[in-house]
């Protein structure tokens, strides 16, 4: 039995689930123009355990989306997996956050090539690009985008929230933007149950977010 706790926290989506043996039993996000992260995190993993009809001690593991993503939120994400991972004395599964975004989308668009995006500030955007066995075609990487940029993978499907400022620069190119593709555990599930299988644990006191970009502040 594998009973595994999913935190997703790369994006302003807050996505929190719980799964059983590869399977979604239940699920709590939100979606929103801010990020929440800090208010609904705890209150979110307290409910889908709850409506599980388990216990935070009936866990197996807990599941937490690496990076890469929102520096405030990869902290809050990975700091909370963390400490639960301390009190219940239970492994730690890291999930590419990117990897997750396309595992969603294979399931809608099984034989396109998918490129997964996550908003990086202005016209950046952290990406990669898979084939239809989701083996990377072009590693992680922060790129600066314009209308010729990725015209080496074309046709491609983009996904994300990286891909909703790019539908008017790219409207004329032979690319399908699935905005409705977003952040979330349902990308985890499987990928972490395969982790947990094989033992594929994180070192819970060292483990870090992978940022890919050093945190820049603003002034308010």
């Amino acid at each position: 039995m594998a009973k595994i706790l999913h935190i997703e926290t790369a994006t302003k989506a807050c996505s929190v689930g719980v799964s059983e043996n590869g399977q979604l039993m239940k699920l709590k996000e939100e979606l929103s123009a801010e990020y929440t992260h800090a208010e609904n995190i705890t209150l979110f993993i307290a409910e889908v355990v709850k409506n599980a009809g388990w216990a935070l001690k009936d866990l197996d593991a807990i599941a937490v989306t690496s990076g890469p993503g929102s520096y405030t939120g990869l902290r809050i994400g990975v700091s909370t997996a963390k400490g639960l991972c301390y009190a219940l004395e239970k492994p730690l599964i890291a999930v590419d956050a990117l990897v997750s975004l396309a595992t969603q989308a294979k399931q809608k668009y099984p034989e396109k090539t998918i490129c997964a995006a996550i908003d990086a500030r202005r016209m950046e955007i952290f990406s990669a690009f898979y084939d239809t066995d989701l083996n990377p075609l072009k590693p992680i990487s922060a790129d600066v985008i314009d209308e010729e940029s990725y015209s080496e993978f074309e046709p491609f499907i983009i996904c994300g929230d990286g891909s909703e400022k790019l539908t008017s620069i790219w409207e004329n190119r032979n690319i399908h933007i699935d905005t409705s593709i977003h952040s979330s555990v349902r990308g985890q599930i499987d990928l972490a149950y395969k982790k947990f299988q094989a033992s594929d644990f994180e070192n819970v006191a060292y483990f870090e977010p992978f940022y890919l970009k050093d945190f820049v502040g603003n002034k308010s």
